[in-house]
């Protein structure tokens, strides 16, 4: 990546960055030919150590956190267990979903092909819940799928839990797919996003994250803006963002 990271917040403590799609946070062994992670490129442009606090998955953007220390990652994390840090996350999906619900699915826990699990080793479901809201719909006279036309949502996604493609997974639970999403979504829907408006990423940014400040204990708020991409998707569709 020749760009440097988009700093979002900074301070003695903390780091947040935009992290692009399609960048990985740290390394992992089902990506083994990737070579630039947003760990280390961030490490070497503060010209420090920084600590990972959460995850996004690779093809999601947005707004994604590091402590300066050890200490300070600790107390974030724990932070996220105890699900009292609230995220906001943006997504595109297929067809029209309710205005506003709440996704209330146990997840089994996905290994990657190389963790080195048991294939047959018994998992326990873990409880999981994305409260989402629909921001805007759209129908589109192109038929994508069996019917004449094709209709689309903009959701914002509140998860609270943390479970591995946790959004990914709960809406296509309900029929929803995200757009881009190329192992939970639908492959003609992503081809049609492709040719018709050059979108080749997954449409999912973490876009907003309230938490206590580790230090000074104060309510603080991030927000992280949306790539050209993303963006240009919404503006094509006759969408505006909300405020």
């Amino acid at each position: 990546m020749l760009e440097p990271l988009s700093i979002i917040y900074r301070d003695d403590y903390l780091v947040a960055i935009n992290k692009p799609s399609g960048l990985l946070v740290h390394r992992s062994n089902i990506d083994r030919h990737e070579t630039q992670f947003a760990l280390q490129l961030l490490r070497d442009q503060l010209g420090q150590h920084v600590y990972p606090v959460h995850r996004l998955d690779k093809p999601t953007s947005g707004l994604l956190l590091f402590a300066l220390s050890s200490d300070v990652a600790k107390t974030v994390s724990l932070e996220f267990s105890n699900q009292t840090i609230k995220k906001k996350y943006l997504a595109l999906v297929r067809g029209w979903c309710a205005e506003q619900g709440t996704i209330d699915h146990a997840l089994k826990e996905q290994f990657d092909k190389m963790s080195g699990k048991p294939k047959k080793q018994a998992i326990q479901a873990k409880d999981a819940v994305t409260h989402f809201t629909r921001l805007a719909k759209v129908e589109l006279p192109f038929a994508v799928d069996r019917y004449p036309s094709s209709r689309y949502s903009l959701v914002e996604a509140r998860p609270v839990t943390g479970r591995k493609h946790q959004i990914r997974r709960h809406f296509k639970h309900i029929s929803h797919p995200i757009i881009g999403d190329a192992k939970h979504g639908k492959s003609s829907h992503n081809g049609f996003f492709q040719s018709q408006f050059n979108c080749h990423r997954l449409m999912l940014a973490c876009t907003e994250m309230t938490l206590t400040h580790p230090t000074t204990g104060d309510m603080m708020t991030l927000r992280a803006s949306l790539d050209n991409t993303f963006s240009d998707v919404i503006d094509k569709l006759g969408w505006k963002l909300p405020q």
